[in-house]
């Protein structure tokens, strides 16, 4: 349907493009609910410091600036300070100098979020396989795999990058 052919509230809403992009969010939502829920009750961390967790065990030495993980993330640099403070004073971070700019900090790993990243990974993934995977035909889950990957790569590369 041509979006100009839309005229009612009831064609919007039964319109198959909005219901299909509706699927994709509810899905996501409900998803990121039942995954977050379990790693917080399992591990401790929210579904948003895994994933901090995850972007600075991908960076490794000497670790990220906070600006490079706001913008991993699509946060404001304020958001992922007080982010990064939460996860400092639960041990699993820590900030040091940055060895190419003595007025910069850095952001990395500390054991504890290593051990962190590792044991909410395991848990992860098996929610993962249970409830990402599992419903999906076994032909169809690398293909959605790979279209997920384009949809994200694009909307990425339309968002504006961070000063």
């Amino acid at each position: 349907m041509d979006p100009a052919e839309v005229s009612t509230a009831k064609e919007a809403a039964d319109n198959a493009l909005v219901l299909a992009f509706g699927r994709l969010q509810g899905a996501a939502n409900r998803l990121e609910y039942i995954l977050g829920r379990s790693l917080e009750q399992e591990c401790g961390v929210s579904h948003l410091m895994f994933e901090v967790l995850l972007i600075l065990g991908r960076a490794g030495e000497p670790g990220l600036s906070m600006r490079a993980i706001a913008q991993e993330q699509v946060l404001t640099t304020g958001g992922v300070t007080r982010l990064v403070d939460r996860m400092e004073a639960a041990g699993l971070v820590e900030r040091t100098e940055d060895p190419s700019d003595r007025r910069g900090r850095l952001v990395r790993l500390t054991s504890q979020g290593e051990e962190t990243a590792v044991a909410a990974s395991r848990v992860h993934l098996e929610n993962i396989r249970r409830y990402f995977l599992a419903p999906l035909p076994p032909e169809h889950r690398d293909r959605f795999a790979e279209d997920l990957r384009i949809l994200s790569h694009s909307a990425r590369d339309v968002l504006p990058r961070l000063p």
